[in-house]
């Protein structure tokens, strides 16, 4: 027996309701799929149709000349039980998709250039990843990064996307690349990511595509994407202006860093300045189906020998431990170099757990009771793992 008739509490109930489908509305969650974990920038004038086989070729002899012996991977952070594991897995990737997500960079590394040269450039680009896609050669995630709309460039930014995508279209019969995103610069209105979702609206029709097929990323790299002029958030209001083209929002440490004043010397990835932005992106797009990336390290070898690579390969690796250990599984490299660093922080991040991911799932971990959420992310952990090359998919069914 209740002292409220079911009918009497229809309105509150119907409130409720509402509340909740317009939360759902907002929080669709991650639509599920792969995310890679490394995003490689090549400047436009440099990107051929065998750019990603180049990169990994060269990324194994970096491994095989300055990494021959397990230990050697030791110096740069990799425990000592899971060295001959992850040079292993390292060595397999770099031969087999060094590669996970190519950025054709018409911005920061490509620079200035003649109208000209940009359009021929972003022609033959497009042309280059057309023969890749024909060969089997194409990353499995591909795009190209434009100018910014805050340096004025507006006019230079759209023209190059249209140059891209027209000659990308007809060399390939009508279709885009399977995982094909476009990258948004410098966002310091959220107006402008609203005329650049319009934009791909507008090629989508001329370019006869399906209405939002084209999707793009934020880039995270100043101010005013953290806090709006009228000091609120400036996430949530982009993920709005969007209009469902928001795949995903990278962040980008030199601009960011710079932005907040602070000098050369500390403008690096692992500064708390960083992490307040990197957690402010977190919660502002936790749920809503936005992917977050972590910003690049500068740091290369200074020449081709052993204790040079091996500096470089430290600060990378250290660097990006710090992003995974903040939730940020994927990042962007700008070298050769960056990519047995990249896979070995990573790998060597994933398997230290594995054992126990593997037994929290099963029920049978001693003193841990964990909630459906912790759950979801011990799934989501050997999901990553699989999908990165961390290791084989059988180790998880035979499990």
């Amino acid at each position: 027996m209740t002292t409220l008739p079911d009918d009497a509490l229809g309105d509150l109930f119907a409130r409720i309701e509402e509340a909740a489908a317009g939360v759902a509305a907002a929080y669709p969650g991650d639509h599920g799929g792969r995310q890679p974990v490394s995003t490689l920038y090549v400047p436009a004038d440099r990107c051929t149709a065998t750019t990603a086989p180049e990169y990994g070729a060269e990324a194994l002899r970096l491994l095989d000349a300055h990494a021959p012996d397990p230990a050697d991977l030791e110096a740069i952070g990799v425990p000592a039980e899971l060295a001959a594991t992850v040079r292993e897995r390292v060595a397999a990737k770099l031969a087999a998709e060094p590669v996970e997500d190519l950025r054709i960079d018409f911005e920061d590394g490509y620079g200035a250039r003649p109208d000209a040269e940009e359009d021929s450039d972003a022609a033959r680009a497009a042309g280059a990843v057309a023969t890749a896609l024909a060969d089997g050669a194409l990353p499995p995630f591909v795009g190209l990064r434009v100018k910014s709309f805050a340096d004025g460039l507006h006019r230079r930014s759209a023209r190059t996307l249209d140059v891209f995508l027209t000659a990308l279209l007809e060399a390939t019969g009508g279709t885009l690349p399977p995982g094909f995103v476009v990258t948004f610069p410098k966002i310091v209105a959220t107006a402008h990511v609203g005329a650049f979702a319009e934009l791909l609206g507008r090629l989508e029709a001329a370019l006869g595509l399906v209405a939002g097929t084209l999707r793009f990323e934020a880039q995270v790299e100043t101010t005013q994407s953290i806090v709006a002029a009228d000091g609120r958030l400036a996430l949530r209001g982009m993920v709005a202006a969007a209009g469902g083209r928001l795949s995903g929002a990278h962040f980008g440490t030199y601009d960011y860093t710079a932005a907040c004043g602070l000098l050369a010397a500390q403008q690096r990835l692992t500064h708390p300045a960083c992490d307040f932005a990197r957690h402010v992106m977190q919660t502002a797009l936790a749920g809503t189906g936005v992917r977050l990336a972590d910003g690049s390290t500068n740091a290369v070898p200074e020449a081709d020998t052993a204790p040079a690579t091996r500096a470089a390969w430290t600060v990378h690796a250290r660097h990006v431990t710090h992003s995974l250990r903040h939730g940020f599984f994927q990042g962007w490299d700008l070298h050769p170099a960056h990519l047995p660093s990249r896979y070995a922080a990573v790998y060597a991040f994933l398997l230290a757990d594995l054992d126990a991911v593997r037994a929290r799932l099963a029920g049978t971990a001693a003193g841990v009771l964990d909630e459906p959420a912790t759950l979801r992310q011990l799934r989501a952990h050997l999901a990553r793992a699989v999908d990165c090359g961390a290791i084989d998919p059988a180790e998880v069914a035979g499990r």
